[in-house]
């Protein structure tokens, strides 16, 4: 044979691996796996190709790959008690009371039932379970008579018990939340109202000297979100901590660290979403049977004056008054008051409502920041209730520095399921309450362990299961948040509510004057983002974001 043959053969011999050779292959990627089990198999593709260069030199690299998001420490029994006030009790309200240990007997009471019904369904067994925080609820707030009782209640039942437990003292009811703000025995205050008071009690609340808890979104309108910013700036020793609980998620801790060391290659593109199909996923919420005119304190509900003229300023400028109404501020609406999500007038829509959620998981992970242009398309397409916020969005949002796009795609009426998606040139990841990654068939970065068989394209690189299930979920709206990681975190195996955690480190860093991972700067990125989305929708046209201005331009 001649020599030229028998070079061509002993090439195409190194392509096609012998079965020792594959099971050797298979052998160096379960040592890569082993000390590297952030990573697991994706490590692999670092570590064979950079395993002529320096063995030691990979793992000492790889062993700076931490496994876990910041380390689980339990509140001391003798810290510091914060004493906590509650500004709105309805759906998220309860949820956020509940993360912080409280709840009223009659959910706890669910819980004991549903545990008797199935075994398997171990929300009683968590709630029972989960840390005492050190707080004590010494005030609560809601317009609506019965969520405000209902607030007190919950945050009486210190002892976690069912109907006919034995009750705590009980909090202090207030009507208006300024004289919540103004009592000497609140610390902190939890703020769950409907999103056009988010910006107006965050401030109010700043100003009274209080720790501030925001659920998300920042703000309903553009003005507020700079004040806001700049009044949390002022004053650093109050904690502000926004009410995104994916920053609790492991998952997105280790797709971070998978992003940073560059084993994705190139990212250029990002899909994410929302897809449910229910009334309850579209926000037509239940009508309370003890609401009416004499327990609703409606004129508080309209909103704050100045907010409202922002918004007013905003709609008439832009030629955008069919959004407006149809009815009046001041007429008493039950479906309004309980529905509220679905008009322009108090809600933020689905920008400010479930797009925030993707975004900041995204900003989490990509440290993406404002997008220098955003454009959106969509319409009421199902719901035909008489809403004139959208129930199918779609946003583009371009981040040219980044050189990457994100896409949001949303709809009400399909719940069709379909994962966040980080495309880069090597390898694309699916990131939820797992993580999936799969090599590109082009990659560059894994050709020679896709030559030699190693790596396979008919199936994931690398699957991070950390246990979680979507278990006792009854709405589509829970299943979302379930799938998309949004209920529970595992941290060295162990299971956690995810806003628990979330409120736990903002009383953690109350107690040691630290910064929590969701402040004012991170919301304020948050609330202009969404912000950008809303009116490239309402005006039909592209918002662009003057980085050196800071402001949202039309070119």
């Amino acid at each position: 044979m001649k020599e030229e043959e028998k070079e061509i053969n002993n090439q195409k011999e190194d392509k096609t691996p012998s079965a020792k050779e594959v099971s050797q292959g298979r052998r160096d990627a379960l040592k890569a796996i082993v000390s590297v089990p952030v990573l697991g198999a994706m490590a692999y593709g670092v570590y064979r190709k950079r395993k002529a260069e320096s063995t030691h030199r990979n793992a000492a690299e790889m062993s700076r790959f931490r496994t876990d998001v910041v380390p689980y420490s339990p509140p001391s029994p003798d810290a510091e008690v914060i004493r906590v006030g509650i500004i709105g009790f309805g759906i998220r309200g309860a949820q956020l009371v509940q993360g912080l240990g409280f709840a009223t007997p009659e959910y706890v009471e669910n819980l004991i039932q549903q545990s008797k019904i199935n075994p398997e369904n171990t929300r009683y067994q968590d709630f029972m379970e989960q840390d005492d925080l050190r707080v004590v609820v010494t005030a609560v707030c809601d317009i609506f008579d019965a969520y405000g009782e209902e607030a007190v209640l919950a945050g009486a039942n210190i002892h976690r018990e069912g109907v006919g437990g034995t009750l705590g003292p009980k909090p202090r009811r207030y009507r208006h939340y300024k004289e919540l703000l103004a009592a000497p025995d609140v610390d902190a205050v939890v703020i769950a109202s409907p999103d056009h008071w988010h910006g107006t009690m965050a401030m109010d609340a700043i100003r009274a000297g209080k720790h501030v808890y925001l659920e998300k979104p920042m703000t309903w309108t553009v003005p507020e979100t700079y004040e806001l910013r700049a009044l949390a700036r002022s004053n650093p020793q109050l904690v502000f901590q926004l009410g995104h609980q994916n920053r609790q998620i492991e998952a997105y801790e280790r797709a971070r660290q998978i992003i940073e060391r560059g084993l994705l290659g190139k990212i250029s593109l990002v899909e994410t979403g929302t897809n449910r199909n229910d009334p309850n996923g579209a926000w037509v919420y239940p009508i309370h049977k003890d609401a009416n005119q004499k327990t609703i304190d409606w004129e508080q509900f309209e909103g704050n004056p100045d907010r409202i003229k922002e918004y007013m300023d905003y709609m008439t400028s832009a030629g955008l008054l069919k959004y407006v109404g149809p009815e009046s501020r001041e007429k008493f609406s039950l479906e309004r008051f309980f529905r509220w999500r679905c008009w322009w007038d108090y809600s933020t829509g689905l920008s400010g409502d479930l797009l925030t959620h993707e975004y900041d998981a995204m900003n989490q992970i990509l440290h993406l920041g404002i997008p220098s242009s955003a454009s959106s398309s969509g319409g009421v397409y199902f719901f035909k209730d008489g809403r004139t916020v959208p129930d199918v969005l779609q946003t583009v949002f371009e981040f040219r520095d980044k050189e990457l796009t994100m896409l949001y795609s949303a709809t009400l009426a399909s719940q069709f399921s379909r994962s966040r998606k980080i495309m880069g040139h090597d390898a694309t990841m699916e990131v939820g309450n797992t993580l999936k990654i799969t090599v590109d068939p082009q990659s560059e970065q894994y050709r020679r362990q896709i030559d030699q068989g190693i790596v396979k394209l008919d199936e994931p690189f690398y699957t991070y299961l950390p246990g979680q299930s979507v278990d006792a979920v009854s709405t589509a709206t829970e299943r979302y948040f379930a799938e998309r990681g949004l209920l529970y975190s595992f941290i060295s195996g162990k299971r956690y509510n995810t806003t628990f955690l979330h409120l736990k480190e903002w009383l953690d860093c109350i107690r040691n004057g630290k910064q929590p991972s969701c402040g004012i700067d991170q919301g304020f990125e948050e609330a202009i983002t969404a912000h950008m989305g809303t009116r490239a929708y309402l005006e039909g046209r592209t918002m662009y974001w003057d980085k050196d201005k800071e402001e949202i331009t039309r070119e």
